[in-house]
């Protein structure tokens, strides 16, 4: 399985894409790594799926033949939307005997929702 040379969010020496929306402009690796991971959510079918295996909480893991009667497409196509979640770093998998168990990579949605945080609360002027 190909991870065509994306970095995981928040794993590495540069966190810089975790300091928040509002607390730094993005340099342009940052940018390009977080375009691939909204991209992939980007798509209600994708963004279903990711929301299907997250609901498992953290260490949780959910078969692709619970996640492939839930819509009325092929299980290639499924299986194409899967691939495409792990290859933007959000889930990872294993194959155990004919089935695929996915699982949310730790720390994603933390890190995602770390970045959409802004600094302070907003409020309203008055």
């Amino acid at each position: 399985m190909s991870k065509q040379g994306l970095r995981v969010l928040g794993q590495g020496a540069d966190e810089g894409c975790c300091q928040g929306l509002a607390s730094a402009p993005l340099d342009e690796d940052q940018a390009e790594d977080l375009a691939k991971v909204f991209k992939a959510l980007g798509d209600p079918v994708r963004l279903r799926l990711m929301s299907m295996i997250a609901s498992r909480g953290e260490g949780g893991e959910v078969c692709v033949c619970e996640l492939t009667p839930a819509f009325a497409l092929s299980q290639p196509t499924i299986s194409h939307h899967l691939k495409l979640l792990r290859q933007a770093g959000l889930i990872d998998c294993e194959r155990r005997g004919t089935w695929v168990y996915y699982w949310v990579l730790p720390g994603v949605l933390e890190r995602l929702a770390a970045f959409l945080t802004t600094a302070e609360p907003a409020t309203v002027p008055g």
